[in-house]
């Protein structure tokens, strides 16, 4: 999987929120490899998509369609400054991903000294996560450039998280939290509220 990621602030939600909806239903059935799209609108006015494609090959293709390109050339209109666009050629999904049952998603961006690791320790920590806190449904976690990453958590209800965030966190899983702190910095924490969730097939 490849994840491209979308990101800056809106000056037109509602211009920004009918060129989203015109790319689902007029330019994403030509999109060849595309698997799908998270994306929402965070509370300083970032917006953030991350858009999984099947490979860099097939993104960059689907950045070469001249509908692509005239779809984008109104969107960026919808946005207050410069966009930035980070291409992630490693994605880990855990417990099975993102999933579009999420009515809430969270958002870090950050960078770490040893993504590898970062894959592991979620791997050993995912069936003790899941037993835990269950409104968490899975996440994804990709890298680019020189140690930068975004992990997407998603999650049944933004209100079931919250919740789950004052449970005392269990010894064997709080070192694997303290050591995934130790290899990250320069955190940055988004949450999407109401995200928008688009599949491949719809």
């Amino acid at each position: 999987m490849f994840i491209q990621i979308i990101q800056g602030k809106v000056s037109d939600e509602a211009g920004l929120v009918r060129c989203m909806d015109r790319w689902t239903e007029d330019i994403r059935p030509g999109a060849t490899g595309f698997l799908g799209c998270t994306q929402g609108l965070c509370d300083d006015g970032t917006f953030i998509a991350l858009a999984r494609f099947e490979s860099a090959e097939a993104a960059r293709l689907n950045s070469e369609r001249p509908e692509q390109g005239a779809w984008w050339a109104e969107t960026e209109r919808c946005f207050d400054g410069p966009v930035s666009f980070m291409d992630c050629p490693e994605v880990a999904e855990w417990m099975g991903g993102g999933s579009d049952d999420a009515t809430f998603v969270q958002v870090m961006e950050g960078h770490t000294t040893d993504p590898h690791r970062m894959r592991e320790l979620l791997d050993e920590s995912a069936d003790r996560v899941h037993e835990l806190r269950p409104e968490i449904l899975g996440g994804t976690l990709c890298t680019y450039g020189d140690g930068g990453y975004v992990e997407a958590v998603y999650f049944t209800s933004e209100a079931e998280a919250r919740s789950h965030e004052k449970l005392e966190i269990p010894d064997d899983l709080r070192s694997l939290f303290e050591e995934e702190g130790r290899l990250t910095d320069d955190v940055t924490y988004y949450d999407m509220h109401s995200p928008m969730l688009v599949s491949a097939g719809r």
